[in-house]
């Protein structure tokens, strides 16, 4: 019995690792499962910049949906990636959508949407519930923040990419997200 106690110790400590991502080099545990390429898209309800729910799949199915997963729009990466994305969103079909969720309230994210001119990427708040955090496993549970990553979703609801920035502080690749979004888009 102890043996297989020790066993199932070992391969929670394994789900552990494999389930974290650093912020400024301290390890983060990440809630709810990993989310892979050809997993249906969970569904999950959060909050637009008018505090009205937005469910996930009613709202976004039927069109390609990128997701990029941030802590906070006010902090200089969250900036720069939802900046960047608002750019390259002005060449892209109208049939793909970028969101922006993070833990901000909606008002925040509304005021920050104005005075940056983000127009392209519409922003969710999951500060409520996490729904959003768990629901796709990067909601840091110590912090209550979500990880950086970054999500598509075809128009089908099927998980096309995923890419999990290990060091939040870190931007994701974006090349990476372009080129694959560029892939699915042919298909």
């Amino acid at each position: 019995m102890e043996m297989e106690d020790e066993v199932q110790e070992q391969e929670e400590t394994k789900e552990l690792i494999k389930r974290t991502v650093t912020m400024q080099g301290r390890p983060m545990v990440l809630a709810g499962n990993e989310i892979k390429v050809g997993d249906k898209a969970p569904d999950f309800k959060t909050l637009d910049n008018d505090m009205m729910p937005m469910k996930f799949l009613r709202s976004h199915l039927g069109k390609i949906a990128v997701i990029l997963s941030v802590p906070s729009l006010d902090t200089p990466v969250c900036d720069l990636e939802t900046r960047r994305f608002n750019k390259e969103a002005q060449s892209l079909s109208p049939d793909i959508n970028i969101l922006a969720i993070s833990m901000d309230l909606p008002f925040a994210q509304k005021r920050w949407c104005a005075a940056t001119g983000i127009a392209n990427v519409k922003t969710y708040s999951d500060y409520q519930k996490g729904a959003f955090g768990r629901a796709y496993g990067v909601l840091m549970k110590d912090l209550r923040l979500l990880a950086r990553a970054i999500f598509i979703i075809d128009r089908e609801g099927a998980v096309k990419y995923t890419q999990l920035v290990k060091e939040v502080t870190n931007e994701p690749n974006y090349d990476e997200v372009l080129n694959a979004l560029q892939d699915i888009t042919r298909q």
